[in-house]
């Protein structure tokens, strides 16, 4: 139809009514305080559940909707897979699988971070920086690199003890030792305090 105009069309020749019947000044005081609102209200929508409460409740909120427990079982058992691949001298391809799975875990938990807690937070972050170098360095090695190998080893060493004092530092938090098992308990049973 001639003349005929689409919805779009008549939304904009609205705001542009309605943008010329403001007055200027009132707009230039108004447009600082606007954006000052409109940014408090969008960080407000922003608080996670893990920044409210005593420091207890902030690490069991994290642990539970970041599966922290979870996390660190995983590469513990990750841990126990690479060193069982090389001791029975598995083949390069297996041997980078799991490694590369340790690499990758490592990778997931360290974007879970940050923590609740800083201590926490650079436990895990040097844990899983380890955790991450091992399994690099050990899937550039599966052919046979020694010194990578070795490499990896250490990480892998210092990964876990990094892991364990996290764990404690959970506890000492928490009261709670926390579940690090990759198998889930069943709905209620009440023995994880981190379960979601």
């Amino acid at each position: 139809m001639p003349g005929a105009r689409t919805l779009r069309g008549v939304a904009l020749d609205e705001t542009a009514r309605c943008r010329d019947r403001r007055p200027r000044r009132r707009l230039r005081r108004a447009g600082p305080l606007a954006v000052v609102v409109a940014v408090a209200v969008a960080l407000a929508g922003c608080t996670a559940a893990e920044n409210v409460g005593s420091p207890a409740q902030r690490v069991t909120t994290w642990m539970t909707s970041g599966s922290g427990g979870a996390t660190i079982g995983e590469l513990e058992v990750d841990n126990r897979n690479v060193a069982s691949a090389l001791a029975r001298h598995d083949s390069p391809a297996e041997v980078r699988a799991v490694c590369d799975l340790l690499a990758t875990d490592a990778a997931t938990g360290h974007g879970n971070l940050p923590t609740p807690d800083q201590q926490l937070t650079e436990l895990l972050d040097r844990a899983y920086t380890h955790e991450f170098d091992a399994g690099v360095e050990c899937e550039q090695a599966a052919g046979g690199g020694r010194s990578q190998l070795a490499r990896s080893a250490a990480n892998r060493a210092a990964g876990l003890a990094l892991l364990e004092q996290a764990v404690r530092r959970v506890t000492a938090i928490t009261g709670h030792v926390p579940s690090t098992t990759t198998t889930t308990l069943p709905p209620g049973s009440g023995s994880d305090p981190f379960a979601g």
